[in-house]
């Protein structure tokens, strides 16, 4: 992996000016508090998920009911942060979803992989088509994806802090903030979809590794 795609989802600042409703894929990262590692544990470079990182999938991959206009993408757990890859989508690829022909959500970015928790690097990068960038009047943006996703996801964990048992957390259950990168092309798309599938192996490496 290039150093450009190392570390992309370390830079919090967004972009000024830019619309984070034009249709694109967007990587991003969000850490849970203090870092505690809440969400499971890696044993064998593989990510066992505890029940709050199940539950955090499944919030996630529950994203198109709430945002019609949004396919998750490649998503991985780990015990104390998420990777994942957000596509939104125009309106006429969200028209392809009841017959008509689909476009992919950008210009320079293929289709997404709809709820895939890894991807093989064969299926990394698909052909893109030409769509428009202007976003519908009162789309959702990019954060407010991301800041639903955080709110759902606390109360969710806050329900099994009572009925479940499961560990306190402290404060909040995420950061303030998240990370986020503008996927640029489908070598991009290929590269970050590669970091994600591979992030379990690499977490001793990993710039949120905590015990």
């Amino acid at each position: 992996m290039t150093s450009d795609l190392q570390r992309p989802h370390r830079q919090s600042i967004r972009l000024p000016g830019y619309d984070y409703a034009l249709s694109g894929a967007y990587f991003v990262t969000v850490v849970v508090q203090q870092r505690a590692c809440l969400l499971g544990t890696i044993e064998n470079n593989e990510m066992h998920l505890s029940p709050a990182g199940e539950m955090v999938r499944a919030v996630w991959e529950s994203l198109p009911a709430r945002f019609p206009h949004v396919a998750p993408d490649a998503f991985v757990v780990m015990p104390n942060h998420v990777h994942g890859v957000i596509f939104i989508m125009d309106d006429i690829w969200v028209a392809a979803e009841h017959g008509s022909e689909p476009r992919a959500p950008g210009p320079d970015v293929g289709a997404p992989l709809v709820g895939a928790q890894g991807v093989d690097a064969g299926d990394a990068s698909i052909e893109p088509r030409a769509t428009t960038r202007v976003a519908p009047t009162g789309r959702a943006a990019l954060g407010d994806v991301v800041g639903a996703w955080k709110s759902l996801t606390t109360v969710a964990y806050i329900t099994g802090v009572k009925q479940a048992g499961w560990a306190p957390f402290p404060g909040r259950l995420w950061q303030r903030n998240y990370y986020e990168h503008i996927v640029r092309d489908d070598e991009d798309l290929a590269s970050i979809r590669r970091y994600i599938l591979a992030n379990p192996r690499n977490w001793a490496q990993d710039a949120e590794y905590s015990l």
